[in-house]
């Protein structure tokens, strides 16, 4: 019974995912503004209005994947954003972002052809961070 009932669950978390239309940049963008242009910048460049008082500065959103060698690292930057799999990093206060993880949950591919259901703002902010990259 109780892997009958996981199966339903599976299933309704697979139903709700299809049936999610994917966000697009802008709609990220403006989570962006509203949530890391104040340390980030308004470009994710590292230079938002607090940035000279943080100590490390914040990180140049615009050059992750040229930092990953080349491509997008999709999953990294979900854990980063999260707060899942963020060490510690001496000096560094970056908040997590409990809104992000709310909302209707899309399909992400995070690699490898896997696909997980991600809260629709923390997948729109991914694509509009995925669409800066220089």
């Amino acid at each position: 019974m109780k892997v009958l009932f996981q199966g339903i669950g599976l299933c309704a978390l697979v139903l709700a995912c299809a049936e999610a239309e994917m966000p697009e940049a802008p709609e990220g963008a403006q989570i962006f503004a509203e949530n890391c242009a104040l340390c980030h910048g308004a470009d994710g460049r590292g230079d938002g209005a607090i940035a000279p008082s943080l100590t490390p500065g914040p990180t140049d959103l615009a050059t992750i994947s040229r930092r990953a060698g080349g491509s997008f690292p999709v999953a990294d930057v979900l854990s980063q954003i999260d707060g899942y799999n963020r060490g510690p990093v001496a000096g560094v206060d970056m908040p997590e972002f409990g809104d992000l993880l709310e909302g209707d949950l899309v399909p992400v591919e995070t690699g490898d052809g896997i696909f997980t259901p991600t809260p629709r703002p923390l997948a729109a902010l991914l694509i509009y961070l995925e669409s800066i990259q220089r």
